[in-house]
């Protein structure tokens, strides 16, 4: 019923983000198809292996990168990524896009910039036949959140009409609603899909974003009321997956912090509440906290996980 996996490193390549998850015990995977805090380009995307050379300059390179990134992504065959998952347990695929896209801004040339890292990203993952790639809507800055709402239908409609995609899902990310960051707002998202009306347009949630949102899930009465609001805007239906992230921070402050199973605000009881509820127990839920390992030794991966099903398993 249950499917946990975490979003995991492709240090060594896409393959070896593979081997990790397995490692872990993942069920399903999330990667970064490129480096998140750097510009994608068709040149600079996540291989499947990392390319090994006699080149003490390229050599150099590739320890340098934090992912493996040194060329081989263009000549490589994606079916080869496809057939290597398939040989696994693991299911439910999917990538998370660069932070740096940003399709609620005003800015023209930061616009079309966003557009075409988007482009950029979804394709690689619609190549893989990842099942989604998660997408932090915007933040609308110096413009208005009417206009940024209007920038974001705009640049994903563009992008939409370039990828072309036949599989992957653009799944928007709900949002802490931190500075001007758009998608904090269930109506927000209900809006954006009723607008776009996009088959593979969908959502990704992300409990830690939910609470300090201020959608206060720890109750019984709270959860419903989340639910009901999710229903009412006909976003429900619509989620394909579940950032499973505690919050460092308390509900409505609106701040982004992620925390440890259990160990933040939403509390033991609050993940036991949101993992029983039969809208998002069938749901993939991937792991997004601190990477590491704690004062025992223990991979934290590890210990989320194991924590997750603990509290899915019990009353």
């Amino acid at each position: 019923m249950y499917c946990f996996g975490s979003h995991v490193s492709c240090a060594g390549g896409l393959l070896a983000g593979v081997d990790r998850a397995q490692q872990l015990g993942c069920q399903c995977l999330q990667v970064f198809v490129s480096s998140p805090r750097s510009w994608p380009s068709p040149q600079g995307l996540i291989p499947l292996r990392s390319v090994k050379s006699r080149s003490a300059k390229v050599a150099t390179l590739e320890s340098a990168t934090s992912a493996g990134r040194v060329g081989g992504a263009a000549s490589e065959d994606p079916a080869e990524f496809r057939s290597y998952l398939a040989t696994t347990e693991l299911v439910a695929p999917i990538a998370h896009a660069c932070y740096l896209i940003n399709l609620a801004s005003s800015d023209s040339a930061l616009w079309e910039k966003s557009v075409a890292a988007l482009v950029i990203e979804w394709s690689r993952a619609e190549q893989l036949g990842l099942d989604g790639i998660v997408l932090h809507p915007g933040s609308h800055t110096t413009a208005t959140p009417e206009q940024g709402m209007h920038n974001i239908v705009r640049g994903v409609s563009e992008a939409l009409r370039r990828v072309a995609p036949k599989r992957c899902s653009l799944l928007l990310e709900n949002t802490a609603g931190q500075g001007s960051c758009l998608g904090w707002k269930i109506e927000q998202l209900g809006w954006l899909l009723e607008t776009l009306d996009c088959e593979l347009l969908g959502v990704c949630w992300d409990t830690c974003h939910a609470l300090a949102a201020g959608y206060d899930f720890r109750s019984p009465a709270g959860l419903q009321a989340m639910i009901d609001e999710l229903r009412q805007y006909r976003v429900l239906e619509r989620i394909g997956a579940v950032h499973a992230n505690d919050s460092l921070k308390d509900c409505g402050s609106r701040v982004d912090r992620h925390e440890h199973i259990g160990l933040g605000r939403i509390g033991q009881e609050g993940w036991q509440l949101f993992l029983h509820a039969p809208e998002f127990r069938m749901l993939p839920m991937y792991l997004e906290t601190e990477k590491g390992v704690d004062d025992n030794g223990v991979d934290w991966d590890e210990r989320n996980l194991a924590a997750l099903r603990s509290l899915a398993a019990s009353r």
